[in-house]
Protein backbone atom coordinates (compact mmCIF):
# COMPACT_ATOMS: atom_id res chain seq x y z
CA UNK A 1 0.00 0.00 0.00
CA UNK A 2 1.32 3.49 -1.00
CA UNK A 3 -0.32 6.77 0.83
CA UNK A 4 -0.53 10.10 -0.95
CA UNK A 5 -0.17 12.70 1.78
CA UNK A 6 -0.93 16.07 0.99
CA UNK A 7 1.18 18.84 2.84
CA UNK A 8 -0.71 21.86 3.32
CA UNK A 9 1.41 24.87 5.16
CA UNK A 10 3.39 28.04 4.07
CA UNK A 11 5.68 28.06 1.68
CA UNK A 12 8.33 29.88 2.94
CA UNK A 13 10.86 27.52 4.48
CA UNK A 14 11.73 24.13 3.66
CA UNK A 15 9.94 22.39 6.43
CA UNK A 16 8.38 19.78 3.46
CA UNK A 17 11.60 18.27 2.89
CA UNK A 18 12.48 17.88 6.55
CA UNK A 19 9.47 15.69 6.69
CA UNK A 20 10.05 14.35 3.97
CA UNK A 21 13.78 13.14 5.12
CA UNK A 22 12.04 11.61 7.75
CA UNK A 23 9.79 9.51 5.95
CA UNK A 24 12.57 8.62 3.79
CA UNK A 25 14.58 7.51 6.61
CA UNK A 26 12.13 5.00 7.59
CA UNK A 27 10.73 4.00 3.77
CA UNK A 28 7.67 4.88 4.68
CA UNK A 29 5.55 4.19 1.25
CA UNK A 30 4.43 7.58 0.67
CA UNK A 31 3.93 10.24 -2.02
CA UNK A 32 4.13 14.00 -0.88
CA UNK A 33 2.18 16.52 -2.75
CA UNK A 34 1.73 19.92 -2.32
CA UNK A 35 0.99 23.32 -3.20
CA UNK A 36 3.10 25.12 -5.55
CA UNK A 37 6.17 25.77 -3.06
CA UNK A 38 7.82 28.22 -5.43
CA UNK A 39 6.35 31.52 -4.11
CA UNK A 40 7.02 33.89 -7.81
CA UNK A 41 5.73 30.96 -9.72
CA UNK A 42 2.60 30.45 -7.09
CA UNK A 43 2.13 34.62 -7.31
CA UNK A 44 2.74 34.70 -11.18
CA UNK A 45 0.35 31.87 -12.64
CA UNK A 46 -2.63 33.66 -13.52
CA UNK A 47 -0.84 36.26 -15.60
CA UNK A 48 1.15 33.27 -17.41
CA UNK A 49 -1.91 31.63 -18.27
CA UNK A 50 -4.12 34.47 -18.75
CA UNK A 51 -1.72 37.50 -19.53
CA UNK A 52 -1.32 40.57 -18.11
CA UNK A 53 -3.99 42.12 -15.76
CA UNK A 54 -4.59 45.67 -14.84
CA UNK A 55 -4.26 45.66 -11.17
CA UNK A 56 -2.19 43.93 -8.47
CA UNK A 57 -5.60 42.94 -6.27
CA UNK A 58 -6.70 41.10 -10.16
CA UNK A 59 -3.76 39.62 -10.42
CA UNK A 60 -3.86 37.72 -7.42
CA UNK A 61 -7.43 37.08 -8.16
CA UNK A 62 -6.33 35.50 -11.06
CA UNK A 63 -3.22 33.33 -9.23
CA UNK A 64 -5.39 32.49 -7.20
CA UNK A 65 -7.96 30.73 -9.27
CA UNK A 66 -5.07 28.60 -10.31
CA UNK A 67 -3.45 28.01 -7.10
CA UNK A 68 -7.12 26.87 -5.90
CA UNK A 69 -7.48 24.38 -8.89
CA UNK A 70 -4.35 22.68 -7.76
CA UNK A 71 -5.13 22.71 -4.94
CA UNK A 72 -8.47 20.72 -4.93
CA UNK A 73 -7.48 18.37 -7.17
CA UNK A 74 -4.06 17.32 -5.46
CA UNK A 75 -6.09 17.80 -1.88
CA UNK A 76 -8.70 15.81 -3.20
CA UNK A 77 -7.06 12.65 -4.47
CA UNK A 78 -4.91 12.32 -1.29
CA UNK A 79 -5.39 9.85 1.55
CA UNK A 80 -4.83 11.71 4.08
CA UNK A 81 -3.94 15.95 4.95
CA UNK A 82 -0.95 16.72 7.24
CA UNK A 83 -1.33 20.45 7.67
CA UNK A 84 1.67 22.24 10.07
CA UNK A 85 0.69 25.07 11.83
CA UNK A 86 4.68 27.26 12.46
CA UNK A 87 4.72 30.41 14.44
CA UNK A 88 6.70 32.27 11.37
CA UNK A 89 4.11 33.08 8.98
CA UNK A 90 0.56 33.89 8.37
CA UNK A 91 -1.59 30.41 8.38
CA UNK A 92 -4.35 31.32 6.39
CA UNK A 93 -4.08 28.99 3.39
CA UNK A 94 -3.43 26.29 5.84
CA UNK A 95 -6.21 27.00 7.98
CA UNK A 96 -8.58 26.85 4.34
CA UNK A 97 -6.76 23.40 3.58
CA UNK A 98 -7.56 22.15 6.57
CA UNK A 99 -11.00 22.64 6.64
CA UNK A 100 -11.32 21.58 3.06
CA UNK A 101 -9.84 18.49 4.36
CA UNK A 102 -12.36 18.02 6.50
CA UNK A 103 -14.57 19.36 4.15
CA UNK A 104 -13.77 16.49 2.09
CA UNK A 105 -13.63 13.56 4.62
CA UNK A 106 -10.07 13.02 4.80
CA UNK A 107 -8.04 11.93 7.55
CA UNK A 108 -6.16 15.04 8.57
CA UNK A 109 -3.11 15.30 11.13
CA UNK A 110 -2.72 18.47 12.55
CA UNK A 111 0.85 19.64 13.09
CA UNK A 112 1.35 22.15 15.55
CA UNK A 113 3.57 23.61 18.70
CA UNK A 114 1.92 23.44 22.60
CA UNK A 115 1.97 27.23 21.91
CA UNK A 116 -0.75 27.33 19.72
CA UNK A 117 -3.05 24.92 21.42
CA UNK A 118 -5.41 27.73 22.24
CA UNK A 119 -5.47 29.11 18.72
CA UNK A 120 -6.43 25.90 17.08
CA UNK A 121 -8.49 24.49 19.63
CA UNK A 122 -11.56 24.28 17.52
CA UNK A 123 -9.83 22.70 14.41
CA UNK A 124 -7.41 20.71 16.60
CA UNK A 125 -10.56 19.16 17.83
CA UNK A 126 -11.98 18.45 14.06
CA UNK A 127 -8.39 17.05 13.11
CA UNK A 128 -7.89 13.56 13.10
CA UNK A 129 -5.33 13.59 15.60
CA UNK A 130 -3.06 16.17 16.62
CA UNK A 131 0.47 16.21 16.81
CA UNK A 132 3.41 18.81 18.04
CA UNK A 133 5.97 18.03 16.11
CA UNK A 134 7.38 16.28 12.43
CA UNK A 135 8.46 13.24 14.67
CA UNK A 136 5.06 12.43 16.22
CA UNK A 137 3.32 13.32 12.60
CA UNK A 138 5.77 10.40 11.05
CA UNK A 139 5.11 8.26 13.93
CA UNK A 140 1.33 8.53 13.24
CA UNK A 141 2.14 7.56 9.62
CA UNK A 142 3.98 4.91 10.91
CA UNK A 143 1.52 3.27 12.40
CA UNK A 144 -0.91 3.01 9.43
CA UNK A 145 1.53 0.87 7.94
CA UNK A 146 2.21 -1.83 11.04
CA UNK A 147 1.07 -5.32 11.02
CA UNK A 148 -0.08 -6.99 13.76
Amino acid sequence: MNLTVYLAGQIHDNWRDELKQKAENKNLPITFVNPMTNHSRSDDIGEEILGEQPDKIIKDDKASDFNNLRTEILLSKSDVVLAFFGESYKQWNTAMDASTALALNKPLILVRDGSLHHALKELSNKATVTVENFDQAIQALSYVFEEE
